[in-house]
């Protein structure tokens, strides 16, 4: 945070915290609250951050923690408990302060609707490239405009997902935040912008990026980076966490 407070970011986002149990101890929770306090510490409200549970955490847990992270002042908690258990948002956004999103894992406007007429969010974060791309994620942002909803789209992916969330977020009044993933810890041996020819296109002033100059998305391919990289590439697959009793975690 500090090294990227200094080339003029002052927003950041970070996992909230790894797995938990159902019901954890007091010493689980004050684990997550220290590593946060750290950063109250040592940047005081020299930056806002987003935490990111990820679906790690239990509903009961989930209300343990929000209480707890209150006084840090987090700028929102995302995936507080996971989309099968979305009816909890607005239970959850009543005994807290904290701003709450999700979205990641809701792949049309007809997965939003429900959500969005419940009540709980504040921040919505569709991912353009499992939710229907550019066109389904406008209608959904327009909806979540309607119930006076943020907009935040999902993308700690590649250069031609982030112009397409930049396409709609230029265009939503709601739009908020953007997430991007240059310089992020996963990114080794290639980072986002090294497939992309017009880098300069993407350059970041005080955290922001300016509307993309070209045609289309924007965006100009480094074909032969593509090719190249496709010549040695991993066959991906989500890590599996377990609990201490060998039972299925989320990740």
């Amino acid at each position: 945070m500090k090294e990227l407070l200094a080339q003029g970011w002052d927003t950041f986002k970070l996992n909230g915290c790894g797995k938990l149990k159902i019901i954890d101890s007091h010493r689980a929770v004050e684990q997550v609250v220290d590593r946060i306090a750290t950063i109250r510490d040592n940047l005081g409200n020299s930056v806002d951050f987003g935490l990111d549970f990820h679906g790690r955490v239990s509903v009961p847990m989930a209300k343990v923690l929000l209480r707890e992270l209150e006084p840090y002042h987090p700028l929102f908690v995302e995936e507080p408990v996971l989309a099968e258990q979305a009816e909890q948002y607005a239970v959850l956004s009543r005994q807290t302060s904290i701003v709450l999103a999700a979205g990641e894992r809701m792949y049309s406007r007809f997965d939003f609707k429900p959500v969005l007429q419940a009540g709980g969010l504040g921040i919505i974060q569709p991912d353009l490239s499992h939710a229907g791309g550019i066109t389904e994620c406008l209608k959904i942002a327009s909806m979540a405009e309607a119930y006076d909803v943020a907009l935040a789209p999902h993308c700690p992916l590649g250069p031609i997902a982030l112009a397409a969330c930049l396409a709609v977020d230029f265009v939503s009044h709601n739009a908020v935040l953007q997430e991007q993933s240059m310089g992020i810890h996963y990114n080794q041996g290639a980072e986002l912008l090294d497939y992309v020819i017009n880098k300069d296109d993407f350059a970041m002033v005080n955290g922001h990026i300016k509307p993309l100059r070209k045609p289309g998305l924007g965006i100009e391919v480094d074909e032969k980076a593509v090719i190249a990289a496709s010549k040695i590439a991993c066959d991906w697959k989500n890590p599996i966490w377990r609990h201490g009793d060998g039972s299925i975690a989320e990740w």
